[in-house]
């Protein structure tokens, strides 16, 4: 796994703050991540829209239309769309974290220790697996049920996957493994973890998790289907945050992320499926 800065975990200890005080924060940092990441995004998109209008300029000889622009500019590539949201989502969730929640000396020193007992990684393990097989068990239940439960990032991932293995590989079973647990367990729920609300803070962490990835209304599916994966992606985030108190290191949710992420990546190649 790719080396990130031992700042990047933390133990910490709950302090026991007023939820008055600490929610307005939580919420902040929510609105932030989403305002962050989205604009981040749209920029991209922008920009590789305004570069597909120069280079059909140039063939077209410098003269074409609106109409026949926004009917030749076609999808982003695939490169592009997982590149642009390594930037949009990773670089958001380092900046909130070096912004609003970097761990201190103290926290880290922790972290490290933890690092080093063998209960660390067995719990990180154990969390990787049922992540996995939680997943797959309630994927079962709901293809029994007739919902539509594949992934809304399912075709990106097999067309990247594709076209680069190697790359698609690194960024779906590492890298967003390492940014997602940095924003949604260290940040998020962290905030409340560390103000003394550990249960609110494991349920609104992983609903904010489920519905960035399964947005009800935005993934085209059923109301039905769409509820249905939130509660599964509600609890793995909810496996991820448990095992990140447990063990009070974040490296222990990300290698129980990676774990999970590798395995349905293997599922997916082998069978032609992923579990929700």
């Amino acid at each position: 796994m790719s080396p990130v800065p031992s700042s990047l975990v933390d133990a910490g200890v709950p302090g026991g703050r007023p939820l008055r005080d600490v929610l307005p924060a939580f919420a902040l940092d929510v609105v932030l991540a989403v305002v962050l990441s989205f604009s981040a995004m749209l920029l991209g998109l922008l920009g590789w829209a305004a570069w597909r209008g120069v280079q059909l300029a140039r063939t077209h000889g410098g003269m074409i239309d609106a109409q026949a622009l926004q009917a030749n500019v076609g999808a982003p590539p695939v490169l592009f769309l997982i590149v642009a949201t390594l930037v949009s989502t990773g670089g958001t969730a380092l900046l909130l974290y070096f912004w609003r929640r970097r761990a201190t000396i103290t926290e880290q020193k922790q972290s490290r220790a933890n690092t080093r007992l063998p209960r660390t990684w067995f719990w990180a393990l154990a969390a990787g697996i049922s992540t996995f097989l939680f997943s797959a068990v309630m994927s079962g239940c709901g293809r029994a049920l007739g919902l539509d439960l594949e992934p809304s990032n399912l075709d990106v991932i097999k067309a990247g996957f594709a076209q680069y293995p190697v790359f698609l590989g690194l960024f779906a079973v590492v890298l967003a493994p390492m940014y997602e647990e940095l924003l949604f367990r260290r940040v998020l729920f962290g905030r409340l973890w560390h103000a003394g609300w550990p249960v609110l803070g494991l349920v609104l962490s992983s609903l904010v998790f489920a519905l960035v990835h399964e947005m009800p209304g935005l993934n085209g599916k059923p109301l039905a289907s769409t509820l249905f994966l939130v509660l599964v992606y509600a609890g793995m985030g909810a496996m991820f945050a448990g095992v990140y108190r447990l063990t009070g290191t974040l490296w222990a949710p990300i290698a129980a992320h990676i774990l999970n992420n590798a395995l349905a990546l293997a599922v997916l190649q082998i069978y032609g499926q992923t579990q929700a």
